[in-house]
């Protein structure tokens, strides 16, 4: 609510704010509980929250369940819906399968998840039916939580940061969320060293996010 009223840790300004993130703002104002605050309809599954989690898996020291019960959480504030929690637990699990340099880290993140929710489970119907983590998806880097998720695994396949990055963008529709998944999880593959330092160096808000990345990088 500061970010979204006052431009609290804001680079510059507070612009293009998602529908279901604005409307959940708006809910947390109103006195709802955070956990209540997020819209879980059918048509409530966009990319916001998905496109936030990468830190909390960075920071994540709790087990398997502990990072997916919070990323589901952290979910909930904004997009409630089964399938964008499931989706933000399957992009920390990823993140922590590179961190843990698992030989296949999708398929590991996928395989814990599976792991954690028995067939019977409306988790288990959301995975398997409508994420299909084991399908050929047709990728166009739209908003759809889903779409955006296996937007950044297609753009994560190139060589190289910038590739992985300049092909998320290319697939145009929501450009901005996907480089941000791609880029995180590219990140993590190639290390800070793979990272362009022209891009590095024109990073903007540099006294916002160095004192958090100095605590981040103390608590590994």
């Amino acid at each position: 609510m500061r970010w979204y009223d006052d431009g609290f840790m804001a680079v510059d300004s507070v612009f293009d704010v998602g529908v279901q993130t604005a409307r959940a703002i708006g809910q947390l104002k109103r006195g709802v509980p955070p956990l209540e605050a997020g819209a879980g309809g059918e048509y409530a599954n966009g990319n916001g929250s998905l496109m936030r989690v990468l830190p909390l898996a960075l920071w994540h020291q709790g087990s398997d369940a502990d990072l997916v019960r919070d990323a589901q959480h952290q979910s909930r504030v904004t997009h409630a819906h089964l399938r964008a929690q499931l989706c933000c637990a399957l992009y920390g699990l990823w993140a922590r399968g590179i961190l843990q340099d698992r030989a296949q880290p999708f398929d590991w993140a996928v395989a814990t998840l599976r792991a954690l929710y028995g067939e019977a489970t409306p988790e288990r119907a959301e995975l398997d039916f409508f994420i299909r983590p084991d399908d050929a998806h047709q990728c166009r880097g739209r908003g759809y939580v889903v779409e955006a998720l296996f937007s950044a695994r297609q753009a994560c396949e190139q060589d190289g940061f910038e590739a992985a990055v300049k092909f998320a963008v290319a697939l145009g529709q929501d450009t901005d969320t996907t480089a941000c998944l791609a880029g995180g999880i590219a990140g993590l593959q190639v290390g800070l060293k793979g990272i362009p330092v022209r891009w590095r160096e024109g990073l903007l808000g540099t006294g916002l996010y160095q004192p958090l990345l100095t605590q981040l990088l103390a608590r590994r």
